[in-house]
């Protein structure tokens, strides 16, 4: 099998679907890989080190997605790309199409073979690919929120962790999976006053039992919400639904109410956020302000540290892209549960529920598996 790893196009974004390591281990099983020249530079890999692991490196993106029978990315594809994707090939990165309906269309119309990273499932409910990238841009979240609190990036002046006779500053996450946990782990370690909403007590029991009163945790109800993100100086945006819309918690009315100066930063936002008041922003230009609180919303975060992300990545996705290869797409899905959970669409059906009810589409159970 051909893979292809084309050059990244969002906004500084920096990680690479494939590593040279990664590259050599598909050669020695005797598949080919074509990359885009430059694509793991901002990763601290150059075209040297993959021509050394027996990839082809070629100069235009378009004789990346010509040659390729499987595409891997890291994020999805963008409108400059779409006229590059050849009918009926497999793709292989994070999709989160319930939240973009015009990626959705054309991903159809020539029948893609997409499986997204993000709903690649194991048989414990685990969502290996996700995971790594929720880690990071968890633990982004906090630090990035910290950032704009400052006084000079336009926020309120407050220092999370405080001085002595001074208040800590408060810290609301909103969702308690693997985002929320690392969210919270990082607003502990900084001192604030950190304060946990989930919809699931298992996850608030975790959080208790590892910070012993260090954090306050209450199952989500909107009232309670709105009465804990009127106070914050912060607020993180962590809810997730695999595959489908995030909900909106957080209302218009309840940020006109937040205090001037305060910082949401909602990691939901590639799957259309959980704040009433958010748009997808870019690291070009990250943050808006709507009735004087800082809204961050870069739905790339782990982007901006690629030396991080991108091993981390490519640690979980390279098994499955092996197997893919392996096997040829189709049969790696009906033979390997995780990877038909990953599948989205196929054959120019959408195969995963929760794309099909965000558009109000025809679900396809079982299609290509």
């Amino acid at each position: 099998m051909i893979i292809g790893v084309p050059k990244e196009i969002k906004d500084q974004e920096f990680r690479v679907a494939l590593t040279p390591a990664g590259t050599r281990a598909l050669l020695k099983a005797g598949h080919r890989v074509v990359v885009e020249a430059g694509a793991g530079t901002g990763s601290g890999l150059d075209d040297a080190q993959y021509t050394q692991a027996g990839a082809e490196i070629v100069s235009e993106k378009a004789l990346v997605f010509d040659r390729a029978d499987l595409i891997v990315k890291v994020k999805e594809p963008l409108p400059a790309e779409y006229a590059l994707l050849k009918k009926g090939q497999a793709l292989f990165t994070y999709l989160h199409l319930a939240a973009d309906r015009r990626l959705t269309e054309t991903l159809l119309e020539r029948e893609i073979f997409a499986i997204a990273y993000e709903t690649v499932e194991s048989a414990d409910g685990s969502r290996p690919i996700l995971r790594p990238m929720s880690e990071v841009a968890g633990r982004l979240a906090v630090q990035i929120g910290a950032h704009y609190l400052e006084r000079v990036h336009g926020g309120r002046g407050v220092l999370l962790g405080g001085v002595p006779g001074v208040p800590n500053g408060k810290v609301v996450i909103i969702g308690a999976g693997v985002v929320g946990t690392e969210a919270t782990h990082i607003a502990v370690g900084f001192g604030a006053r950190v304060v946990v909403a989930n919809l699931h007590r298992d996850r608030l029991e975790m959080l208790e039992a590892l910070y012993r009163g260090r954090v306050t945790t209450m199952v989500a109800n909107a009232d309670w919400i709105e009465q804990q993100v009127i106070d914050a100086d912060l607020v993180i945006g962590a809810v997730l639904v695999p595959g489908g819309r995030a909900p909106k918690v957080v209302s218009r009315d309840a940020v006109g109410r937040m205090k001037k100066g305060a910082v949401i930063v909602d990691v939901s936002v590639d799957q259309g956020g959980c704040i009433e008041t958010i748009r997808p922003t870019s690291h070009s230009d990250p943050v808006y302000v709507v009735d004087g609180v800082l809204h961050y919303a870069v739905p790339n975060m782990p982007g901006i540290v690629p030396e991080t992300s991108t091993f981390a990545l490519t640690n979980a996705s390279f098994p499955f892209i092996l197997r893919l290869a392996e096997l040829g797409p189709e049969h790696a899905v009906r033979s390997d549960p995780a990877l038909a959970k990953g599948l989205n669409l196929a054959f120019g059906r959408i195969t995963h529920r929760a794309v099909a009810e965000a558009f109000g589409m025809t679900y396809a159970p079982g299609v290509g598996a």
